[in-house]
């Protein structure tokens, strides 16, 4: 086996959020659907960004916003996404660079379809709303995958929100592969029910047969099995990956593997402000103590302080050292 070089390796959309309040009649007046994301074009973005009031601009994507905190966890981590050598794109290059991430993929050149931006909507309530241009995410292909990096990964972490543009499919497709001849481990994030819905039968199958860890909310695995509550999506992923994590937001989270069953309060909040990357932060947390050799519990422990620490900040990213803030709440391993 190719030696370690990368605990986690995330594949995904490179975006930069632009974070901004909205009441919820303007959701309703927008004809925006509350707490989803929705695709637009470039056009519908502007038109959208021109209404609302003071933003602010950070970096994200799921998968990033994942490496990111797992960075800062203290993890050795990498990413690989698309963006324009435009300055939203350079942005992107230096946060993430900031983090401590390897992010080595070549920018596609400036002139052409512009780095990919999601306007993140946080609502009184701290929901977010995210209407997201891909721009040139959709560029993502399979020459665009560094196999070298994959096969030295100890786990390849893939976003759900990839298997929407067809050439980023294939790339999908092709790191889950490399991964697994290089004895390597792949994880998937369900990212959103409505991917859930667009994709339900190849997420079904991803999850059977090329996914060792995946992660989804409440909603998106009741989604995925098309039924009406919790427990019985629980028994229906059961057996079919090597670990299954679900996020239930203030009921913390259910982690499977085999007969293994824990279920993990969430960590406490004094201020709800914004659940932009909760579940990203979660997933960071989590496959951080995975590759440290933590137990589930711990491993699902260390999610929800990260979960937490995201969810009291505007903005998907943590706003102080996770490695720091997990050793003052659950002591050394």
């Amino acid at each position: 086996m190719t030696d370690t070089r990368f605990d986690v390796l995330g594949i995904g959309n490179a975006i930069v959020d632009i974070l901004a309040h909205a009441e919820d009649d303007f959701l309703s007046n927008e004809g925006l659907e509350k707490g989803a994301m929705a695709l637009v074009d470039s056009a519908r973005a502007g038109e959208l960004y021109s209404k609302v009031g003071p933003a602010v601009e950070c970096s994200g994507g799921s998968a990033a916003n994942t490496i990111a905190g797992l960075a800062s966890l203290g993890g050795r981590a990498a990413f690989i996404g698309k963006v324009c050598d435009d300055q939203l794109g350079q942005v992107f290059r230096h946060d993430i660079h900031a983090m401590g991430v390897t992010f080595d993929t070549p920018a596609a050149p400036a002139g052409g379809t512009p780095t990919a931006t999601s306007l993140v909507l946080v609502s009184p309530d701290a929901e977010r709303t995210m209407q997201t241009y891909l721009g040139v995410c959709v560029e993502l292909g399979p020459d665009d995958i560094d196999e070298d990096q994959v096969a030295a990964s100890a786990i390849t972490y893939l976003e759900g929100y990839l298997w929407d543009p067809p050439a980023a499919k294939e790339a999908f497709l092709k790191a889950a592969d490399v991964a697994h001849k290089a004895g390597r481990r792949v994880s998937l994030s369900l990212s959103d029910p409505f991917c859930v819905d667009r994709h339900r039968a190849d997420f079904l199958d991803l999850v059977s047969g090329h996914v060792d860890i995946l992660f989804a909310n409440e909603e998106e695995i009741v989604s995925l099995y098309e039924v009406d509550e919790f427990d019985a999506a629980l028994q229906a992923v059961k057996g079919h990956c090597e670990v299954v994590a679900l996020t239930r937001g203030g009921k913390g989270s259910v982690v499977l593997s085999g007969d293994e069953v824990h279920v993990v309060d969430a960590d406490p909040v004094e201020r709800l402000v914004d659940t932009t990357g909760a579940g990203d932060a979660y997933a960071a947390g989590f496959l951080y103590g995975l590759t440290q050799g933590d137990d589930l519990a711990r491993s699902a422990h260390i999610g929800n302080v990260a979960a937490a620490e995201v969810i009291q900040h505007m903005g998907a990213r943590p706003d102080r050292p996770l490695k720091d803030l997990v050793a003052a709440k659950l002591g050394a391993a």
